[in-house]
C-alpha cells in the first residue's frame, strides 16, 4: 500500500506542480488541474494516453471530461491522501499535455468551447 507523502516530499514537489497549475482541493489531501484543449479530439487523445500511463502506475485519476476541457482531481485512496503515485501521474499528465491551456483559478466557473459558441451565437 502507498504511503501519504511525508512532509519533506510535499515542500519538494508540490510548489513545482503548483507552478503548472496543480492546485489544492478544498477539504480533502488532493490536488487538482484543468487542461482546455483546442478541442474534443485532443481533449480525449489526452485521455486515452494518460489511461495508459495510469494503468501502467496501476493508479487511477478522479476526472471529467466536457467537449474540450479535462478536469482531474490526483489522491491515494488506499492511505487516504497524497502519495508519490499522485506525484508521477501529475508530472507525467504534465507531459502529455503539453502547452495546452490550464485554466489556473480553480474557483472560477469552467466554460468549455461549446459554452463559448453557445454564448457567442445568441450575441
Amino acid at each position: 500500500m502507498p504511503d501519504l507523502l511525508t512532509p519533506e516530499a510535499r515542500d519538494a514537489a508540490l510548489p513545482a506542480l503548483g507552478e503548472t497549475g496543480w492546485g489544492a482541493v478544498e477539504g480533502r489531501d488532493a490536488i487538482r488541474k484543468v487542461w482546455k484543449f483546442r478541442s474534443f479530439v485532443d481533449a480525449w487523445g489526452f485521455m486515452c494516453s494518460a489511461a495508459l500511463v495510469a494503468e501502467k502506475l496501476n493508479h487511477h485519476p478522479e476526472w471529467s471530461n466536457v467537449y474540450n476541457v479535462v478536469d482531474v482531481t490526483l489522491s491515494t485512496h488506499d492511505c487516504g491522501g497524497l502519495s508519490e503515485l499522485d506525484l508521477k501521474l501529475a508530472q507525467r499528465m504534465d507531459k502529455l499535455a503539453g502547452a495546452t491551456e490550464v485554466q489556473r483559478d480553480l474557483a472560477q466557473p469552467i466554460e468549455c468551447l461549446c459554452q463559448i459558441h453557445a454564448r457567442q451565437a445568441k450575441s
